[in-house]
């Protein structure tokens, strides 16, 4: 059945496409309500988003041995986000965890809910766990800033782009100056009978906005950033998603190889797009160098101080200082990047220490 949020009958609304279909685009003015949302003074319906529970005594020492994040000691309140790989190596689920001392709630895309509480079932064997799809009971709302009237509801924190414990970073920019730290994220969990009761009197943005200020942040959205090849290092995720000093986990070996030894064959790039055609490019364009096609783009947005911005995903071989191209038929957008991954991450191995961080042991 088609998903449809009842604030899409409020006036002005729009509906969203793909992969965000469900909810509101907009309002009736998407640059406002990204300003808005940019300053906390706006939330954003994300209740086409999915969300799966694990409960039982033994679900963080379960699910700890199947991720890529260190969750035993996981407290009451605390949030996380992880990665269940492929032998490979290769994301194939990414959710967000927060756990509330007697369940763990694991938020995900719209599409990954099903299939993931499938593939968790599977997983069970003789452990005490029950594993539960409760996207039809559960809403999730976002916002830049705390919400005071959603402060009692479980709230998943975004650590990006913080470097957690045991993680890594592949950016040139220091913490400090990265651009997503000017983009603090919250994801408030409420039951979805109680979504426009709760949502009532709070200023709303779409996605349209949401999503300019996720590019900026140079935010990686799974399922929008990944494909079927993509590994952890490409899109910069050792920083929030992988421990990597935790035990055993499907995919540890090319984690550790590719971190260790080797680079990752992909980059993950912000693009400044030129927006003098007032338009903007598909999400699934072409991107360009001297007429070889070296990547996609995966997000494309309207910023409100930026103009057009995306990420995208190219070879790792792409000269930096390279003028791109975006190709969307016959459009031709010209594109500056900058880096988020750099190009020679991975092979720490011997490598002089300073320009790529890692984070606390």
């Amino acid at each position: 059945m088609t998903f449809s949020s009842p604030l899409l009958s409020l006036p002005g609304a729009v509906a969203a496409g793909a992969p965000d279909a469900g909810v509101a685009a907009h309002y009736g003015d998407p640059l406002r309500e990204q300003r808005s949302l940019a300053r906390g003074d706006a939330v954003v319906d994300l209740s086409h988003r999915g969300v799966v529970t694990v409960s039982g005594p033994d679900r963080l020492s379960w699910l700890n041995t199947l991720s890529s994040q260190l969750l035993l000691n996981l407290a009451p309140g605390e949030s996380t986000e992880t990665l269940l790989l492929t032998v490979q190596g290769r994301i194939e689920y990414s959710p967000k965890v927060i756990d509330d001392g007697a369940t763990t709630w694991l938020l995900t895309e719209s599409w990954e809910a099903g299939p993931l509480a499938q593939w968790l079932e599977r997983m069970k064997f003789m452990l005490r766990v029950e594993v539960a799809d409760v996207t039809g009971e559960w809403a999730t709302i976002g916002s830049v800033k705390p919400v005071e009237s959603l402060g009692s509801h479980l709230t998943w924190v975004d650590a990006w782009p913080h470097v957690r414990t045991g993680g890594y970073s592949y950016s040139v920019v220091p913490e400090g100056s990265h651009p997503g730290a000017e983009r603090p994220w919250y994801e408030y969990l409420v039951p979805r009978a109680d979504l426009p009761a709760t949502l009532h009197g709070l200023r709303l943005a779409g996605m349209m906005a949401a999503e300019a200020l996720r590019i900026a942040a140079w935010r990686p959205r799974l399922g929008i950033e990944t494909d079927e090849r993509t590994i952890p290092h490409e899109l910069d995720l050792l920083r929030t998603a992988v421990h990597l000093a935790k035990g055993c986990y499907k995919g540890q070996e090319t984690v550790a190889r590719v971190h260790n030894l080797g680079h990752p064959p992909r980059r993950l790039v912000f693009l400044q797009l030129d927006g003098s055609q007032h338009t903007l490019p598909a999400r699934g364009s072409a991107v360009v160098v001297g007429g070889r096609t070296v990547g996609t783009l995966t997000s494309v947005g309207q910023h409100y101080e930026m103009g057009a911005v995306g990420l995208a995903v190219i070879k790792r071989s792409v000269d930096p200082d390279a003028a791109l191209e975006v190709v969307d038929g016959e459009e031709r957008y010209a594109a500056a990047q900058e880096l988020i991954v750099a190009t020679d991450a991975g092979q720490v191995v011997g490598r002089p220490t300073g320009l790529l961080k890692g984070g606390r042991a």
